[in-house]
């Protein structure tokens, strides 16, 4: 079976593609495709989706239906098109790609930083700054506490990860002194 992400692809880059090219611009849509996302993750949601006693016009409908803002007829189409391949719950994979997408556009990327401590807005800002510097880019930070890493931050943008964590330095001395 092809990984999902593999799946999810070309669904996000025909996404991104339209929604470029609208009006309502791409944080517009990220923000819409964001919900839609969350509300094809809920159990709830991923049950019924897959109950084979609906036919696709009624998921459509049943789906449509729990969304709270107006949805734009390209929206529709889209989740039209999600149905009727039977890719609807792929949906939090396509947001997750299309922002990816849209932040390439922009120049910019998701920096998840994870401190043992609560940050204030001004370390925030600093470490951002010092992190833009390194990556070239503009950073969207997130910022969460995990006290297990005792110490430190960790910080991943994209695909490469940055870790000053007290636990990550006394695992590589663990393995130092074990090889």
């Amino acid at each position: 079976m092809a990984e999902l992400s593999t799946v999810a692809r070309p669904y996000a880059e025909a996404l991104f593609g339209a929604a470029r090219d609208d009006k309502a611009g791409l944080p517009a849509w990220a923000n819409l495709i964001g919900e839609l996302a969350q509300l094809a993750d809920h159990p709830d949601v991923r049950e019924a989706m897959s109950d084979p006693r609906l036919g696709d016009t009624q998921r459509i409908e049943l789906f449509t239906g729990l969304i709270k803002a107006e949805l734009p007829q390209a929206a529709r189409n889209f989740i039209e098109l999600l149905v009727a391949n039977d890719r609807l719950l792929l949906l939090p994979s396509i947001a997750q790609q299309f922002v990816a997408l849209k932040n390439r556009h922009e120049g910019t990327a998701q920096a998840e930083i994870i401190s043992a401590f609560e940050l204030s807005d001004a370390q925030v800002k600093e470490l951002v700054d010092a992190l833009e510097t390194k990556f070239g880019l503009k950073l969207n930070p997130s910022v969460t506490v995990d006290k297990s890493l005792i110490g430190g931050v960790r910080v991943a943008v994209g695909d490469q990860v940055l870790d000053t964590s007290v636990q990550a330095q006394l695992a590589r001395l663990r393995d130092t002194l074990a090889a």
